[in-house]
């Protein structure tokens, strides 16, 4: 991790970019026109919302207005928002998409950039439209789509030098691999981002998220105090975080204290977690951190507790319609089943998420299938099928942390041994012991 050693720089307000300047002195001109009609003065169209300071920037072209204030201040003239943008370009439609986006509202903002897509931008204007696909689709649990609208968002917008909206397609870039199984790969895309966005000079909303992405990746290698400082430092920055950001922190805490067997800890970060989720309505999160907390009370033995959470989460992802999140869910329903003793069940679980991981290419899902299944037939006694299942385990954990590699093994050979093969369990057992 890099450290800032130059002088700290005040952040300014950065300039109208130039291919907006027409737009908003366009826009100025038809704002005064009305404004004039009207009878108004600067200060009697502001209030109560606005001031005077920020109509006569409007109307001198100074800066853009948004589409809430374009709505109001339409309002006070008696008209309409389209009556300042007539014969606009997509700068005004991109505008729109991107403020639904900032509201949640994932597939209303899809489909305008894909409108917007539909006439042909070039350049900037489609590596900006690319930009809001690449975060829409990711939030609806596409990120194969995701991965191919970013990656080509990064390159438009490196090309045209605009760094920080490069960087921006460059964190959902690196998100969207990490949701499609890729660990190494969106660990090197956090970590470079990283380097490039040094303390002190990059924007601090933006190193928080990636400070909170990064250490959500290491926490699935089980590098539990590496991931516990990179959330500290987010924590640090004292970055002005929305509740969805600070739910994101929050969980990302849960997750790395539960690795680390801080289980206390855990809990209360979950549970803070889980209320910004819910003021949120964010379902699909909802029932993540619900999944999170089941697996917290499981380690602590508190079964009726993992079970409360387990089930308002499957509830909520149901709803979401998530089902490559619903695998990881089922999953841990498995290890609540086989921590109850009930193995029918728990057997048919580790089916069940085993096809939805298949589905969906959940490969770390499939793996913790195979794991949860393999338990169910040794618990049956089904040596021969649970070997095929540790087996399949043992090749797809080869490109998995490498502690899940040892568990698999280790899994293996206490099973070989179980049945008399002490030469495969001495081999499974120093194959687990060589893993570092």
């Amino acid at each position: 991790m890099t450290t800032d050693i130059a002088a700290p720089q005040t952040r300014k307000r950065p300039s109208l970019a130039a291919e907006d300047r027409d737009l908003a002195k366009q826009v100025g001109v038809r704002l005064k026109a009305a404004r004039t009609r009207a009878g108004l003065t600067q200060r009697q169209l502001a209030e109560p919302r606005y001031t005077k300071a920020y109509i006569s920037a409007l109307e001198n072209g100074l800066i853009k207005p948004s589409m809430a204030a374009l709505r109001f201040l339409a309002r006070r003239l008696g008209t309409v928002p389209e009556a300042f943008l007539a014969d606009a370009d997509t700068h005004w439609e991109r505008l729109d998409a991107e403020l639904r986006l900032a509201a949640g509202d994932w597939q209303a903002a899809l489909d305008r950039f894909l409108a917007i897509l539909d006439t042909d931008p070039q350049g900037v204007g489609r590596g900006l439209c690319l930009l809001g696909m690449a975060e829409a689709t990711y939030r609806l649990g596409r990120p194969f789509d995701a991965i191919g609208h970013a990656t080509e968002a990064r390159e438009l917008l490196t090309a045209a030098n605009r760094i920080v909206e490069s960087q921006r397609a460059m964190y959902w870039l690196g998100a969207a691999h990490h949701a499609s199984n890729d660990p190494a790969r969106a660990r090197m895309l956090f970590e470079e981002l990283l380097a490039s966005t040094t303390a002190g000079t990059a924007d601090p909303d933006l190193r928080v998220r990636i400070l909170i992405a990064l250490a959500t990746v290491v926490a699935i290698t089980e590098e539990t105090t590496v991931a516990i400082g990179l959330l500290e430092e987010a924590r640090s920055i004292g970055a002005d975080l929305d509740d969805r950001r600070r739910a994101t922190l929050l969980y990302s805490l849960a997750q790395s204290y539960r690795l680390a067997g801080d289980l206390e800890g855990a809990v209360r970060t979950g549970t803070e977690s889980l209320a910004l989720w819910k003021a949120i309505d964010s379902r699909a999160e909802v029932a993540g951190i619900e999944n999170e907390l089941a697996l917290v009370y499981l380690a602590l033995g508190n079964i009726a507790e993992a079970e409360r959470h387990l089930a308002a989460g499957r509830d909520h992802m149901l709803a979401a319609g998530d089902d490559f999140r619903m695998a990881f869910l089922t999953n841990t329903d498995a290890q609540i089943a086989l921590e109850k003793g009930e193995v029918d069940r728990a057997e048919g679980l580790s089916k069940e998420a085993l096809e939805l991981a298949e589905r969906t290419g959940n490969t770390r899902a499939r793996l913790t299938a195979l794991l949860m299944a393999a338990r169910a037939a040794r618990r049956r006694g089904k040596t021969k099928d649970a070997t095929a299942l540790l087996e399949s385990a043992a090749t797809l954990a080869e490109s998995a942390p490498p502690s899940r590699l040892r568990e698999v093994l280790t899994e293996w050979s206490e099973l070989a041994a179980e049945s008399g093969d002490h030469a495969r369990a001495y081999e499974l057992t120093r194959r687990a012991l060589a893993i570092r």
